[in-house]
């Protein structure tokens, strides 16, 4: 046997070697309590010890609040705030956004940009002829003939006015009316359900005029027609054109959504205007 092997199998017997400690009574030398060791069996142990011990310290900095002690980690709480204010940041991201998009649609309107149309009204007759100015109004009799016609067919036409409409419209979504044309609760419109993303289409031939953002309404795009009709679409989901565009009868203008404060879940807020007050779309249009 080499000396290199004689030295292997001391090493060996050293690890392997079996000691006993022993615990006696020291009046009566009565044992009390013995333990056969070996050097392996301390080191294995020890190391098994050490592991747990630094799995231990481990999971409980990690995983509890002590950790907030250790220079380095932040907070829970500074944690949660950060968020909350990271998350309110980018909500005012947004409304800014649609702010600057309000503003920058009405922008051509106030600074004139954008001309309104000439009325060819009794006042500019009268400028033009130089008549006397109490021409210009009406007698006390005719006022109040007046608003008593006015009350009475403001919010409804009779029904063989679509005879005397040459213009026609068609229904700007396929969907089913969830609310109708109501003058006592003052909602001017049909609301029309459908699936979320549901093309939105133009009711007739008309000019943009607006399209845009409101805080109340959402996305709203709104159409004058020939004849003095107006159409106009609320709570879009994405609009797809601008102010100032031509459209034609049926052709695709937004989407279907839910945007806006005053929304209720999905649906088109549809309102039709002639000579500046609100008529029922359902008299014009056939929503089935």
């Amino acid at each position: 046997m080499s000396t290199k092997d004689k030295k292997k199998g001391k090493f060996k017997n050293k690890l392997t070697a079996k000691y006993r400690l022993v615990v006696l009574n020291e009046d009566t030398f009565e044992e009390r309590f013995s333990l056969k060791l070996s050097r392996l069996n301390v080191f294995v142990l020890s190391g098994v010890l050490s592991i747990l011990i630094i799995a231990g310290t481990i999971v409980l900095i990690a995983f509890t609040p002590i950790k907030e002690y250790i220079p380095g980690y932040s907070s829970s709480k500074l944690k949660s705030n950060a968020v909350k204010a990271t998350l309110k940041v980018d909500s005012l991201k947004t409304r800014l956004a649609f702010l600057e998009n309000y503003t920058k649609a009405l922008k051509p309107v106030l600074t004139g940009e954008i001309e309104a149309e000439s009325i060819d009204s009794v006042l500019t007759k009268a400028k033009r002829r130089l008549i006397d100015k109490s021409e210009l109004y009406a007698t006390k009799e005719d006022s109040l003939f007046r608003e008593k016609i006015e009350s009475e067919t403001r919010f409804s036409l009779q029904k063989n006015a679509r005879s005397n409409v040459k213009i026609v419209f068609f229904a700007p979504l396929n969907g089913i009316i969830s609310q109708n044309f109501d003058t006592t609760s003052k909602h001017f419109a049909v609301d029309i359900t459908a699936e979320i993303g549901a093309p939105i289409k133009a009711a007739a031939d008309g000019t943009v005029i607006f399209s845009g953002w409101t805080i109340e309404t959402g996305y709203v795009i709104i159409i004058k027609h020939a004849k003095e009709y107006i159409s106009t679409y609320k709570h879009n989901g994405n609009l797809l054109r601008e102010q100032g565009d031509f459209v034609k009868s049926g052709e695709v203008i937004a989407t279907l959504g839910s945007t806006g404060e005053l929304t209720t879940g999905p649906h088109l807020h549809f309102e039709l205007w002639n000579g500046g007050y609100a008529v029922n779309p359902t008299n014009f249009i056939d929503f089935k």
